[in-house]
């Protein structure tokens, strides 16, 4: 229990040591990490084909950012501070749907009328899909964290790229499936679901693998600074 406590402090602490260049940098892989987020849960609803008729949202391209970062910022900044990136993605994607579900609800103006029917399409967005997406996200990005420190802990600071990418294959297999089945679970039958998981999680793998050359240039760009603990 005390453990659990102390991890804010300890990112805190992280944060302490740094001076005014290394805590911009700090914030400037936040901003890309809760951009990446947010593009990956409004443009993702755009769907494209796939091999053998399925489909894949575009959300491909910017969500590996998201497990990438998490990454990038423990391998120099230690656990602490990637477990907080994962609370403000929680936060904020929470807080955005509560945006989303106030803007919803209110009334129309007869001046706006004409944006009525697809301004709802877009953001009417199910309280059920809404709770999927915050569902995996949470459980999603802690199993990567969790499996990148394994790694870690196995292999030291070698191998960042295979360590990066193993925890990204596990992580976004628990994000596929969880979102999956709490948000089609009764309306899609278990092999339509298997056909969703399957691609999905495939090519979020793929494209998390051909973005690890810019996992390098985070670190480049973040490693002078003092090592933190890994607690």
């Amino acid at each position: 229990m005390d453990q659990v406590k102390d991890q804010p402090n300890s990112a805190i602490s992280s944060l302490a040591i740094l001076d005014a260049k290394n805590i911009g940098k700090v914030l400037i892989a936040l901003s890309l990490y809760i951009t990446s987020l947010v593009a990956a849960n409004t443009l993702g609803l755009k769907l494209m084909p796939f091999f053998f008729g399925t489909h894949l949202s575009v959300a491909v391209f910017s969500f590996p950012i998201v497990f990438l970062m998490t990454d990038v910022i423990g391998e120099v900044y230690g656990k602490p501070l990637a477990r907080m990136f994962v609370w403000a993605g929680f936060i904020s994607t929470a807080l955005f749907i509560l945006y989303t579900v106030i803007s919803y609800f209110l009334p129309w103006s007869p001046d706006g009328m004409w944006a009525h029917d697809s301004y709802n399409q877009i953001f009417g967005v199910s309280f059920r899909m809404s709770v999927a997406s915050l569902l995996a996200f949470i459980m999603a990005e802690y199993q990567d964290v969790f499996s990148f420190f394994l790694f870690k802990k196995k292999w030291g600071n070698k191998y960042f790229w295979l360590r990066s990418n193993l925890s990204n294959v596990w992580s976004q297999f628990v994000d596929s499936v969880i979102f999956t089945i709490v948000a089609f679970a009764g309306i899609y039958s278990f092999k339509t679901m298997i056909m969703i998981i399957i691609p999905w999680w495939i090519y979020k793998v793929v494209m998390g693998a051909l973005y690890t050359p810019l996992s390098y240039v985070g670190l480049y760009l973040l490693r002078d600074k003092k090592p933190t603990q890994d607690d």
